[in-house]
């Protein structure tokens, strides 16, 4: 139970932290897509521990394998399984303390819901468990690619109090990655970086908002009412690990806008239907209009810190706790990998979900499309 995401392209996510190893099993992608193992480790590099110096310095190399659903370098139709094996988990850092629950992690919920967790790095509680979503979403990623040209780039917006700026129009893979703070914008990655650095030795952790763009969605994925495009990404986004906050569009900061002020005029250009603003975020009824989806996560500072808390233990006995072991001081670098996955994940079941019940393109997308 809650272990899969999806309808038509459809993913159940398998392993803990500490266990031998974690992994996904992908159902639902078309057949003969071209894959093979590098086009998913290029999106498990990215998110892997120990990368930077801002990031936990837990040793995983991360290497997938491809245990079926893949034949001569093509997708086959079946369900795809992929496995990375944990190499450098370290449960006796977590000994001390698996008795005590932690603050503002899952273990005195897991023990309320279950009446028994994995103390072993939290289990299926880790963000470890995003590596199957990271390795299905490299595979929804190059589908939307090649199928529509559709481009998915995440980026840090802001750490703690830390803005960027950044251009969602233009921001291009590479801008992203010339920092290890992954964010556009140089002079606020120097800022941002500094600053985790400083949490870091201090034994805490900060947060913030990974900001999102997916270029080239048609117009007409979605569906209306309960399965709304942007309810299937805040509720694909909000799954993550320590995620805390969706926006889509305009979001909060909508509200300051009068009606006239917000609305998104229509206009032609080039023959094709667009709007003159996008203060919608590429979506309205649920349904995208052919503008780039923009979005937004917050991210809450990692729970895990070495700097003393007050807590209680499984047996209702005040205790303390300064956590041990290898943790980020700030999510959001290793949390871009991710966030793109998820997106990359719903627009992949939008896509097939549309093809199933519409087929051909409605008289509104050709027009959209200048066809």
């Amino acid at each position: 139970m809650g272990n899969s995401f999806g309808h038509l392209f459809r993913i159940t996510t398998w392993g803990e932290s500490h266990g031998g190893a974690v992994g996904v099993v992908v159902d639902g992608c078309p057949p003969r897509l071209a894959l093979s193992p590098d086009d998913i480790q290029v999106e498990l590099d990215r998110r892997r521990p120990g990368q930077s110096r801002i990031t936990t310095q837990r040793q995983e190399v991360d290497v997938c394998e491809i245990l079926s659903g893949v034949f001569e370098g093509q997708t086959l139709g079946t369900s795809i399984l992929i496995l990375v094996h944990n190499t450098d988990a370290k449960s006796q850092h977590y000994a001390p303390f698996q008795h005590i629950y932690r603050p503002s992690h899952a273990d005195y919920a897991y023990d309320a819901k279950y009446g028994i967790r994995n103390w072993q790095g939290g289990g299926r509680a880790s963000a470890r468990e995003t590596i199957g979503r990271v390795a299905a979403g490299a595979i929804a990623k190059k589908l939307l690619r090649e199928r529509y040209g559709t481009e998915v780039i995440a980026y840090v917006k802001q750490v703690q109090h830390l803005q960027a700026e950044v251009d969602p129009g233009t921001v291009t893979p590479e801008q992203v990655e010339a920092n290890i703070a992954r964010c556009p914008d140089a002079v606020c990655a120097e800022a941002m970086i500094e600053r985790i650095d400083w949490a870091r030795r201090q034994g805490d952790s900060l947060g913030g908002v990974v900001e999102a763009v997916a270029r080239g969605v048609p117009a007409g994925w979605g569906m209306p009412v309960f399965d709304k495009l942007e309810a299937d990404l805040a509720k694909g986004l909000m799954s993550l690990p320590a995620s805390k906050g969706f926006e889509i569009g305009s979001g909060f900061a909508g509200i300051t806008l009068t009606g006239s002020a917000h609305n998104d005029p229509f206009e032609m250009r080039d023959g094709q239907v667009h709007t003159r603003t996008n203060h919608s975020g590429g979506v309205q009824g649920g349904i995208s209009i052919g503008e780039p989806l923009l979005m937004r996560v917050a991210f809450k500072p990692t729970a895990t810190i070495a700097k003393e808390q007050e807590t209680v233990t499984d047996d209702g006995e005040a205790a303390t706790l300064a956590a041990k072991g290898r943790h980020d001081p700030c999510v959001l670098p290793r949390a871009v990998p991710m966030v793109e996955a998820m997106i990359a994940l719903v627009l992949a079941d939008h896509y097939l979900r549309q093809q199933g019940q519409c087929g051909v393109p409605s008289p509104a997308a050709e027009v959209r499309r200048g066809e």
